[in-house]
């Protein structure tokens, strides 16, 4: 779909971008096949963009779409029902051993109006939400899908953001969507005994998309910014969905604790700005105060913090410091190893260890990096030896650094990060 280029043009991309989920889960109750409800929803978009321009911006746009919409799937079971009955008169006549009839089936009844009604669209989402992130879908799926149907992203914006062809993520969508009506995947909110553990899923999949969007795993840019800022929207929506899940107001305060960094994490041509060297001047204090206001929040509701709950709370630290030095680590190195037994992951153990090493000094750190290194942790990754090489010319041993340094700007995949890793190497002489 190419970008829109008159104003009505843009009012469509943003008013779709805005109510692309409520229309397509409203589509998805009423036809209860959430598969056919993306499809009519794209071509309620698609006619949009045709009449809009010609005809102006209706008075209520959504209303507009979803009036489309639900006349498309009307069309679509007028012809299936005439069809079927198509298909009983040829029964008919072969079990009476007659000729095949050529009169059409009679037209069946209007369907009945399909009210636009406030009180359901919450649910709507929420069900959008739940069966985009389903278990049964594969990571990149759930990636896709989501951002396809709940973000209102076109396939050509998901391919662009993560480097990949449109067509692969054109695939992804067509399986992913496949893979539901297989599965027989109700487009419902999961009972509460399943919502727990379906969360989860959800939660993953909007950190990964603030992940990518935050810290790119490839490519020439350091942060990309629509990436990052549509897995907040999406988190923000969640959160007011389920005000009493602690987890959702966890990762909200994360996502908003972590992109409050963002105006002082690059310099005026995209480079990267470390955290010791940034103007925490520049930082968003609009933002930090919601995190803080998100994290609040999910501590009062009774249930203890969470692994996204710890990770925000970390952030508080780095977001409250007038600076580095300020920072309290020794809390940060205790939320970290109250993170790796809730959550155990080497990139936790990784991170506990640059704690470690600011609270401690970088001896006392280089152990959990070297048991991480012969545990064969990260080994694709070029985390593990930029720490370690940073920790060793901290600790003056330059000419061991060296060989990690260059091992970690090989596997850099991000070209920013790559160029602070080569000045690093550069530095060493």
């Amino acid at each position: 779909m190419s970008p829109p280029v008159s104003s009505e043009r843009e009012a469509v991309a943003a008013i779709w971008r805005i109510e692309s989920a409520r229309i397509v889960g409203a589509l998805a109750r009423y036809t209860g096949d959430f598969a056919l409800a993306e499809d009519l929803a794209q071509e309620a978009l698609a006619e949009a963009l045709v009449n809009w321009p010609r005809e102006g911006v209706p008075q209520h746009p959504a209303g507009w779409l979803l009036t489309v919409g639900r006349r498309r799937a009307i069309d679509g079971f007028r012809r299936r029902a005439a069809l079927d009955e198509r298909y009983a008169a040829l029964a008919r006549d072969l079990d009476e051993g007659g000729a095949i009839s050529g009169s059409a089936a009679p037209e069946p009844g209007r369907a009945g109006e399909v009210l636009w009604d406030p009180d359901q669209i919450d649910d709507d989402v929420l069900a959008l939400i739940f069966v985009s992130c389903h278990p049964v879908l594969s990571r990149e799926a759930r990636v896709a899908l989501t951002l396809r149907v709940v973000g209102g992203l076109t396939s050509d914006e998901i391919a662009k953001a993560f480097l990949v062809p449109t067509a692969t993520v054109q695939a992804r969508i067509t399986r992913a969507k496949k893979t539901l009506g297989a599965a027989r995947v109700p487009f419902e909110v999961p009972p509460v005994a399943e919502r727990s553990a379906r969360l989860g899923s959800v939660l993953s999949v909007l950190y990964l998309i603030f992940t990518e969007g935050s810290s790119a795993s490839s490519g020439g840019e350091l942060i990309r910014f629509d990436l990052a800022g549509e897995a907040q929207r999406l988190a923000r929506v969640l959160s007011r969905l389920m005000p009493d899940e602690p987890e959702a107001h966890g990762l909200l305060a994360l996502l908003e604790l972590t992109a409050a960094r963002f105006p002082a994490r690059t310099g005026p041509d995209g480079e990267p700005v470390l955290l010791e060297k940034q103007d925490r001047h520049r930082w968003d204090r609009a933002a930090i105060g919601r995190g803080r206001a998100a994290l609040t929040h999910a501590g009062q509701l009774g249930r203890g913090l969470g692994a996204y709950g710890l990770q925000a709370a970390i952030a508080e630290c780095h977001g409250v410091a007038a600076s580095v030095e300020d920072t309290d680590w020794e809390r940060i190195v205790l939320l970290y190893e109250a993170l790796g037994r809730l959550a155990p992951s080497p990139v936790v153990e990784l991170n506990r260890a640059v704690a470690v090493s600011m609270a401690r000094g970088p001896a006392a750190a280089l152990p959990i990096v070297e048991e991480l290194s012969s545990e064969g942790a990260l080994a694709n990754s070029h985390l593990l030896p930029g720490v370690r090489g940073e920790l060793l010319i901290r600790m003056g041993r330059r000419d061991d650094a060296r060989p990690e340094l260059e091992r970690a700007a090989k596997l850099c995949g991000n070209d920013r990060e790559r160029e602070v890793l080569l000045r690093k190497l550069a530095d060493l002489g």
